[in-house]
C-alpha cells in the first residue's frame, strides 16, 4: 500500500464528491488534476443509490495506481480488502474501533478529523492514526455538520501535534492567507477543485498559492 505523498512544501488532500458531477466528468477531471501532485485522494462517501460503489472505487483506485499519491475512503473501511485502497478516513472513532482495527491491514493510513475539542488529537495518537484534519475552518455548505474551528485550537494544535495535520472546509484561493502562520501540511479541498468549472485550473491556482504561503 502506499503512504502518504508528503513533501517538504505543503500540498493539496483532495477530496472526491461522488455526487459532484456525473461519472464521466468526474473521470475526466480526476485525469486532468492527476497531472499535479497530491498528498492524498480520499473518497467520501456520498453514495447515490445508483452508484456501482465497487466499480467506481475499483476505476478511482486504476485511475491514481500510476502516481505515488494514496487513495482512501471516507468512513466506510468494510471496502478494504475488496478493493485497492490505501487507508480510510474517519469522521470520528468509531466505539468498535479496536475490532475494526483487526480487520484491517497492519500498514493501512488512517486518518481522522478533528474539531476544537484537541483532545481528538491524543486519541488519534493513542490509536495509531496517521493524520488528523480539522474542519470546518470557513463555513462550508460540504461541512455543514462541523463546527467552525478557531484559529486559537489550530495554533495549539501546531505545538502539541506530532502527527500532520490538514485544513478543511470553505476554503477558497481568496481566503487561504487567513491561514499564514497556522504549520499546517495542506489543505483538504472538496468543492474548491472538483467543484468548479475547471478543476485543473483550480488546482494549479491552489498549488501555486500553498508555494507561495510556504
Amino acid at each position: 500500500m502506499k503512504t502518504l505523498n508528503l513533501r517538504s512544501e505543503k500540498g493539496i488532500y483532495l477530496v472526491l464528491d461522488p455526487r459532484a458531477k456525473s461519472e464521466r466528468e468526474l473521470f475526466q477531471d480526476l485525469k486532468n488534476v492527476f497531472q499535479y501532485p497530491l498528498i492524498a485522494l480520499q473518497i467520501w462517501d456520498n453514495f447515490g443509490p445508483e452508484l456501482d460503489i465497487h466499480k467506481f472505487i475499483g476505476k478511482v483506485c486504476e485511475m491514481a495506481r500510476p502516481y505515488s499519491f494514496p487513495v482512501l475512503i471516507a468512513n466506510s473501511w468494510e471496502w478494504v480488502g475488496k478493493t485497492e485502497l490505501d487507508g480510510v478516513h474517519f469522521d470520528q472513532i468509531p466505539e468498535n474501533f479496536a475490532q475494526i482495527r483487526k480487520r484491517l491491514p497492519e500498514n493501512l493510513i488512517l486518518g481522522l478529523t478533528c474539531t476544537n475539542d484537541l483532545s481528538l488529537i491524543a486519541k488519534a495518537e493513542e490509536n495509531g492514526f496517521d493524520y488528523i484534519s480539522f474542519c470546518s475552518v470557513f463555513p462550508s455548505p460540504n461541512a455543514e455538520a462541523c463546527d467552525l474551528v478557531s484559529k486559537d485550537t489550530l495554533r495549539k494544535a501546531a505545538e502539541c501535534c506530532n502527527l500532520p495535520f490538514f485544513l478543511a472546509g470553505g476554503i477558497r484561493p481568496e481566503n487561504v492567507n487567513e491561514l499564514d502562520g497556522i504549520p499546517h501540511r495542506g489543505l483538504a479541498l472538496i468543492s474548491g477543485i472538483m467543484g468548479q468549472t475547471n478543476p485543473e485550473k483550480a488546482m494549479e491556482q491552489f498549488t501555486n498559492l500553498l508555494q507561495t504561503n510556504k
